[in-house]
């Protein structure tokens, strides 16, 4: 049988990201993982990244720092800006990273054309997320276009596919298949505001997103929190 060509998984950290990159390497294709150092305040998110690209036999993982705190405007990266810890309400919010998928597409997109990947996985969800607009469908079906027209590859007739297999999942849906997946996982990091002790916050609405797919998908949470989060 012909070996696939390697995909390109951008891998944070985070439950999404892991997932997503295990159904890469169940689809077959040899795991190029990146994760972006952006100077996030949850730095810790790069060790689970480390973590879950050595768990899921990445053939490479690079760790890329790029410091976006020097544009600032977003309580992950600007230390004078709380995170919230109020729960979703329907807005944008301060933990939003102004243009950060686009940044990071266009990173993994760059060495998907340098190794000679076409497909690039990326965890973004649609439905339990915190609406940022960097990951609904018509995004990343525009930047799948924008990338035809932006490399050699493109227009040599071989385009990148963008994969986002949990663009339509809920988040218990995501939990229910890193469980079919056999993932360990509470190696996984989500919290935006790590509490002393290496704890999750239990009140970011990360922490609130992630504990509420473990709920609902009737699986054991195994995040250490240093407050449990309300059910919501």
């Amino acid at each position: 049988m012909t070996q696939l060509t390697p995909a390109v998984a951008l891998v944070s950290g985070g439950l999404d990201s892991m997932v997503s990159a295990a159904l890469a390497r169940e689809a077959g294709h040899p795991l190029l993982a990146l994760s972006i150092d952006y100077n996030q305040r949850h730095q810790v998110e790069l060790a689970a990244a480390r973590r879950i690209a050595h768990a899921l036999g990445a053939t490479r993982h690079v760790v890329l720092p790029i410091d976006l705190s020097v544009f600032g405007g977003s309580a992950l990266t600007d230390r004078d800006i709380d995170v919230p810890k109020d729960g979703v309400d329907g807005t944008i919010p301060v933990t939003y990273v102004p243009a950060r998928n686009t940044i990071f597409l266009s990173l993994a997109l760059g060495w998907a054309e340098a190794a000679g990947a076409r497909d690039i996985y990326l965890g973004v969800n649609a439905l339990d997320y915190s609406g940022y607009p960097d990951c609904r469908p018509e995004f990343i079906a525009a930047y799948e276009r924008l990338a035809e027209l932006a490399t050699k590859a493109g227009v040599e007739g071989q385009p990148f596919r963008f994969q986002a297999p949990l663009q339509h999942m809920t988040k218990a849906d995501i939990v229910r298949e890193g469980a079919r997946l056999a993932l360990d996982m509470g190696m996984s990091w989500s919290c935006y505001d790590p509490a002393p002790g290496g704890l999750h916050c239990g009140r970011c609405d990360s922490c609130r997103l992630r504990h509420k797919g473990f709920v609902e998908a009737g699986v054991p949470d195994p995040t250490l929190y240093a407050a449990a989060p309300p059910v919501e």
